[in-house]
This record gives structure tokens, C-alpha cells and sequence, in this order.
């Protein structure tokens, strides 16, 4: 018997992304975010979450897609990665539901622009929806990583 899991659907440029519930903390309306200097261009700045300093990256500037302006929809999805607290900025966060990972295959080179490295793998969801899986290990390399612990702000 196959496994299912629970995954947070959200939008960016027009197609559908997932992320395993298990790894978002939470997801939060767009709010002010505080730039920090000498970070690369997807970092968008910090946010103050409850107490907690959480650096926010734009999913599009970090996919090389064209980066827009956040509207009413925008969300702030914060998971956590290799033990930190990351913010996504994301068009919207639309739904939860449950994924038999059968139905998961693994990613081509190249899916909507956004290289392989970044996806976990493609979700088969009914007869004509997909969604893109993200492995989150791989959207910020270890070297990133280092680079947001040390923001100060």
C-alpha cells in the first residue's frame, strides 16, 4: 500500500508547487520586510516573526522567473531548512491535500524554467493537474545557508 503525504499547494508564476506540511511552520500574510545589505538579490530582507529574525527569499527571483509585486494573495510561506527558518515568498498558498507518493515521479531536466536540482519531483493529481515538488535542500545550497545564519539586522 502506498504512502500518502499532506502537502501545502501554492502558486508562482502560473503553475502549482508543493511543499510536505511537515516542513512549513507556518504561512503568513506579506508584511513589512527589512533589507539587508550585501545579500543576494533573491534575499529579500528579514522579517520579525513573534520574536523570531527570519530572512525571506522571492521563490521567483530564486527561480530566475520574472519577480512581480506582491499583491493581496501574496504569502510568506516559513519552513524549515537543514534546521533554520526560512520565509518563501510565494503568489498564494491555495490549498492542503493528501499525495499518494506513487503518483510522484521524478523530475525532468528542466520544469517551467526551474531546474532539476530545485525539485523534489513532479505529482500526477487526477487526469490533467501536476505539481511541482520542491526539495527544499537543494533552493538554498550550504553556502547560503551560512550566509543567512549570519544576517544581522
Amino acid at each position: 500500500m502506498a504512502e500518502e503525504v499532506k502537502v501545502i499547494v501554492f502558486a508562482l508564476a502560473d503553475e502549482e508547487y508543493g511543499i510536505e506540511v511537515d516542513k512549513v511552520r507556518t504561512i503568513e500574510r506579506m508584511m513589512p520586510i527589512t533589507r539587508v545589505p550585501k545579500t543576494p538579490a533573491f534575499v529579500k530582507g528579514v522579517i520579525n516573526l513573534r520574536g523570531i529574525v527570519v530572512p525571506v527569499i522571492d521563490l521567483r527571483g530564486r527561480f530566475q522567473l520574472q519577480e512581480t509585486e506582491p499583491t493581496d494573495n501574496s504569502r510568506i510561506i516559513v519552513v524549515a531548512v537543514n534546521e533554520m527558518e526560512v520565509g518563501f515568498i510565494v503568489d498564494s498558498a491555495n490549498d492542503v491535500i493528501d499525495i499518494d507518493t506513487d503518483t510522484i515521479d521524478s523530475p525532468p531536466e528542466v520544469v517551467g524554467g526551474i531546474k532539476a536540482k530545485y525539485l523534489h519531483g513532479i505529482a500526477k493529481i487526477g487526469d490533467n493537474r501536476l505539481l511541482i515538488m520542491l526539495n527544499l535542500s537543494e533552493v538554498l545550497n550550504r553556502n547560503e545557508i551560512i550566509q543567512l545564519e549570519q544576517l544581522e539586522v
